[in-house]
């Protein structure tokens, strides 16, 4: 079994080519090469933390089993940590066979932004150069790093009710960045708007948003978050990571869930329409999915044992 930390996953995938992958990923759910259940999560009473799990198997000339373990606590920020703590692990399609281990924060870190910056490959406005993220933990740096890597960004502003100047003051790009006085301040002149926030209510709205713009709403991954208020949703070209998700774990679908024109894999294999016009308000909302953990390990581990990277260990 290889085992890697989070330094190696970090150095055995970059962003850029974990968009790639992550396209690879989206690409044969929508092609039905790979099976999820909806991920199983589970909220002890006396703790805002809670724990996940989410396996994931993919068919095919090489059969993977996967499954990433999550711890998630919401208070991690405060304490320098990120909030998702946790591992995935890989074992052999056929025997069953363990065959890695290795960190899931750095993983989720790197995956999760690529798949914003997918969405935003597919989505956005090409001339779209002005980017408000809302959020300052972890995800909100990987996002101000990916996000780039799709679009030629000119700007963008930083909105943390607490952490944003400090965010800005720590965080090395090559255009301007700026801490926002207010979510909305950050977000009325972008073209890309980017949340990664715990909230459990919203913290974006639609009077904010000016035509054309592309959401990538990340952060809230259970049914007792929401980001995006339903207005914004409603009005909005809306694509999701996964339909079996949003339906069971995204709170704006609950009570009377708005039109979705795709999930962005059907989007990549052209069974989902792109944007309508320059003028269209474009949505992703990401869960973040199973199938994604699954790619972008199987590449980590792959790199590692050909550049002999992580631990071997008998098991």
């Amino acid at each position: 079994m290889r085992i890697l930390s989070a330094a190696d996953v970090k150095d055995l995938l970059t962003l850029d080519e974990c968009v790639d992958v992550m396209a690879d990923a989206l690409r044969a759910r929508a092609n039905g090469q790979v099976e999820q259940p909806l991920r199983t999560p589970f909220h002890p009473s006396s703790t805002s933390a809670f724990g996940v799990w989410m396996p994931a198997y993919r068919g095919g000339e090489r059969p993977l089993f996967g499954t990433k373990l999550l711890c998630i606590v919401p208070d991690n920020p405060s304490r320098g940590l990120d909030a998702h703590q946790g591992a995935v692990a890989l074992f052999d399609g056929v025997t069953g066979e363990p065959l890695a281990f290795l960190n899931a924060s750095a993983l989720t870190e790197i995956r999760t932004a690529a798949v914003s910056a997918l969405a935003t490959r597919e989505l956005a406005r090409p001339d779209a150069g002005t980017l408000a993220i809302i959020g300052a933990g972890v995800q909100a740096e990987a996002h101000l790093h990916a996000i780039p890597l799709v679009r030629r960004i000119r700007h963008a502003k930083v909105f943390s009710p607490r952490s944003a100047a400090a965010f800005v003051d720590r965080v090395d790009v090559e255009f301007d960045l700026e801490a926002a006085a207010s979510a909305e301040e950050a977000v009325r002149d972008a073209d890309i708007v980017v949340t990664v926030t715990t909230a459990t209510e919203p913290v974006l709205r639609r009077e904010w948003i000016r035509p054309g713009t592309h959401v990538n709403a990340v952060g809230a991954s259970t049914v007792r978050h929401q980001e995006v208020d339903l207005a914004t949703v409603r009005a909005a070209e809306l694509y999701v990571d996964a339909m079996q998700s949003v339906l069971g774990e995204a709170k704006e679908f609950q009570d009377d869930p708005p039109p979705v024109r795709g999930e962005l894999g059907d989007l990549l294999i052209g069974k989902a329409p792109g944007r309508s016009g320059p003028e269209a308000i474009t949505l992703f909302r990401s869960l973040g999915i199973a199938t994604e953990d699954l790619f972008a390990a199987d590449h980590v581990v792959r790199k590692a044992i050909e550049l002999g990277i992580g631990v071997e260990a008998p098991i």
